[in-house]
């Protein structure tokens, strides 16, 4: 379900912050499965946006916005232990 606060633009301006950035992903795959990566977000584009994942994860890298605010993706900044 689509929260009525946020729009496709507030999703759009939120993951353009991000291009470069290392990132959390974890994806919800259905029938309580999800996957759990680490990457880079590398492409910004209108419908959809990309994430090249660190090691040896083999799945979908590219989310659209709707994924986002529907929350069959979340995505989160880094923490890094500087």
């Amino acid at each position: 379900m689509i929260k009525p606060s946020k729009s496709i633009n507030d999703a759009k301006r939120y993951i353009n912050a991000l291009k470069g950035k290392n990132l959390d992903v974890l994806v919800n795959l259905g029938r309580n499965k999800t996957a759990r990566y680490s990457g880079m977000l590398t492409g910004v584009y209108p419908a959809l946006f990309t994430i090249s994942p660190f090691g040896d994860f083999k799945g979908k890298t590219s989310f659209s916005y709707s994924e986002l605010l529907c929350g069959g993706v979340k995505v989160r900044r880094m923490v890094s232990n500087d």
